[in-house]
């Protein structure tokens, strides 16, 4: 059975962000505005991508719906 993945989209510029912030986009491989990237559906991704609301979202169907 394939392990859940979750995308995750970069939709604000870290510049000017939070140290920790930009640590954070950096970690989940996260280079260019709009740019995707698929994790695996863990606790600690989405607690990432809680941190930084406002430079990161969860897109997709059911992956964004199980929050």
């Amino acid at each position: 059975m394939a392990e859940a993945t979750v995308k995750i989209r970069l939709k604000g510029s870290p510049i000017g962000a939070h140290p920790d912030h930009k640590k954070i986009v950096r970690a989940l491989g996260l280079r260019k505005l709009n740019q995707i990237v698929e994790k695996p559906d863990t606790p600690g991704f989405r607690g990432m991508v809680a941190k930084a609301p406002h430079l990161l979202e969860i897109v997709g169907g059911d992956a964004a719906e199980r929050k």
